[in-house]
């Protein structure tokens, strides 16, 4: 279900992406309205599920776990359901996308060394409809923008 958003409710979330902690009052006064028109759109926002939780941003030397990979995985389609069942279930796997192209999947992963990513990749690999992986380590990051 898609929930329309107008100009206000965009700029909102713009602002929640860069400090989710604004206090209510700051934010007011950002959207040039009152604090009480604020409380109303972030309950309709959350309510709705356009806004589906606050989380805490970590420098990358903190959250860093080492080594990042993307993995590009090929599937039958008829088992997408369970594979994506199965590689959510990896907490090695950071985000999963479905792509098009060669590729079905394209999953980021993060671990701790390359014999570990070795080892999740191999996993992978033997879950019931994977037919073939790509993968490649990400060295470093050139520009990270918030969703």
């Amino acid at each position: 279900m898609s929930v329309p958003l107008d100009p206000r409710d965009r700029q909102l979330i713009e602002l929640l992406k860069v400090n989710a902690r604004l206090p209510v009052v700051r934010l007011a006064k950002a959207l040039s309205c009152s604090r009480s028109t604020v409380q109303l759109r972030l309950k309709a926002l959350e309510d709705s599920g356009v806004i589906t939780g606050y989380t805490v941003g970590v420098t990358r030397a903190q959250s860093a776990s080492g080594i990042r990979a993307m993995v590009l995985i090929s599937i039958e389609s008829k088992n997408e359901h369970d594979v994506v069942r199965a590689l959510s279930k990896r907490h090695e796997i950071t985000k999963l996308y479905s792509v098009s192209g060669r590729y079905d999947l394209c999953a980021m992963l993060s671990t701790e060394s390359t014999h570990e990513l070795d080892t999740v990749i191999d996993r992978i690999r033997t879950v019931k409809g994977v037919l073939d992986t790509f993968s490649t380590i990400l060295l470093s990051t050139k520009l990270e923008r918030p969703e």
